[in-house]
């Protein structure tokens, strides 16, 4: 921290915690304390009882989850390879040209994520791209979505590289092609690993986009934790909310392991 004395270092702790317990920890402690209570008469939830995470872990549920895993990781490398050439190929255009591709691929993130849903049905609706009824739509749009994200993070951790590694190779005679594979990208390999990780978090979150477009046989997490919570069912809903949240911070771990090694090589 950047406060030296130690009354100020408390007061940055407690205006911290004053802070962070009500608009961050106390909601997702709420959501926990439902999904082990059978009722709620008073300020919290109560009655203690582990059956609504057998409901959440079996069955549907876990066919959700699947498909949830199934399309994020999908989307996420999608939109990773898509983001890291397009960032890559950038960095040689003049700077206008590449404030255009930048702005290209904000744009699905500067509007809401249901316009987005709305585009890609329209988009994928008839042929020769006929993809309304299947999962690949659904894919497609949290692909569209995320990509945006793992594009600027490419780009911003691409534009700090020392070009010094790059001109070594090639005065040894590396080719662009193996410059890129063995220097490049390898370089790049902390921020790609952290863009994969964001891109998994919010395909794992998306919700609004995909009510528009999952077919009946393709039901991602949060869809049925809206289901369930529309239909009154908030402590079945809060376990499975816990469970999407338990997956995706395991794999975020997994993630955050290898940029931790990457980082270090």
């Amino acid at each position: 921290m950047l406060v030296h004395s130690r009354r100020a270092r408390r007061a940055v702790w407690a205006v911290f915690l004053v802070l962070f317990l009500p608009l961050f920890a106390l909601p997702l402690l709420v959501v926990l304390a439902a999904s082990f209570a059978t009722h709620w008469s008073g300020v919290l939830p109560s009655g203690p009882t582990g059956a609504h995470y057998r409901a959440a872990t079996h069955g549907e549920a876990l066919q959700a989850l699947t498909t949830s895993l199934v399309t994020a990781s999908t989307a996420s490398v999608l939109a990773l390879a898509a983001g890291t050439w397009a960032a890559l190929a950038a960095a040689a255009l003049e700077r206008r040209y590449r404030k255009v591709l930048d702005a290209l691929f904000v744009l699905p993130v500067a509007v809401p994520s249901v316009v987005v849903g709305l585009a890609t049905l329209v988009a994928f609706s008839q042929p020769p791209f006929l993809l309304n009824g299947t999962r690949w739509i659904v894919i497609a749009a949290h692909t569209v979505l995320v990509t945006a994200f793992a594009h600027q993070s490419v780009a911003a951790a691409a534009a700090r590289l020392d070009p010094a590694y790059e001109q070594a190779a090639a005065s040894l005679g590396a080719r662009p092609a193996r410059v890129l594979w063995t220097v490049r990208l390898p370089l790049l390999l902390p921020s790609l690993t952290a863009a994969a990780g964001l891109c998994f978090a919010l395909s794992m979150g998306e919700l609004s986009a995909t009510m528009m477009l999952y077919p009946p046989d393709w039901t991602p997490l949060p869809v049925l934790v809206y289901a369930a919570t529309d239909r009154g069912a908030l402590f079945t809903g809060s376990a499975v909310a816990v469970v999407l949240m338990t997956a995706t911070l395991l794999v975020l771990l997994a993630v955050s392991r290898i940029r931790t090694k990457a980082s270090y090589r």
